[in-house]
């Protein structure tokens, strides 16, 4: 799957050992796709192994959207746990910070610094929960629904940016995969 059609994918080898050299994404999709051999004369060309590797290409898809989202983000001066737990409490309403780590996977030491944040910039509040004082419970402001709100419309931008080479019918099909995968490498967790 491309992303776009005129990024030049750096890959990476930190993490993942198979990630090698430069990814033309656009040549790889639209002329190497389900073929063995690369395009003779391109010094840039991946290998089939490469190029066919479905973990790659989820992979180099992934590393893409995470980019795009965390550009979107930042227009807002907001970051991925600001939203999750922006959207955590909405949804659900108020909370411990212990209930919105275990809904969001943000870790506890992690989730102070987010709600300091979100605290400092009027986006929640943080009062003593009443049947334990020695709790906090978490709120969403009228300012945070309304920054939440920014917030959506940048990630159905940055969406949209991602899938663009996708019809309708074909990112349900990609949600639906996509669900299925986190699901079943989630359940024991």
């Amino acid at each position: 799957m491309t992303v776009s059609t005129s990024f030049v994918a750096l890959t990476v080898s930190r993490r993942a050992g198979y990630f090698v050299g430069v990814t033309n994404a656009r040549d790889d999709a639209m002329d190497n796709c389900g073929t063995d051999k690369p395009r003779s004369g391109d010094r840039h060309a991946t290998a089939g192994r490469l190029r066919n590797l479905r973990t790659r290409l989820l992979s180099l898809a992934a590393i893409q959207s995470d980019r795009l989202v965390n550009e979107k983000l930042l227009q807002a001066d907001a970051r991925k746990w600001h939203y999750a737990v922006l959207a955590t409490l909405d949804e659900f309403g108020p909370a411990s910070q212990a209930e919105l780590c275990s809904r969001t996977g943000i870790y506890r030491s992690d989730m102070v610094t987010v709600i300091n944040e979100l605290a400092d910039r009027g986006l929640v509040e943080r009062s003593p929960n009443p049947a334990d004082r020695r709790q906090n419970v978490i709120t969403l402001t009228r300012q945070g629904h309304g920054h939440l709100l920014q917030l959506d419309t940048l990630l159905t931008q940055a969406e949209n940016e991602v899938l663009a080479p996708l019809t309708p019918p074909e990112r349900a099909e990609l949600a639906r995969l996509l669900t299925v995968l986190v699901h079943h490498h989630t359940q024991d967790m």
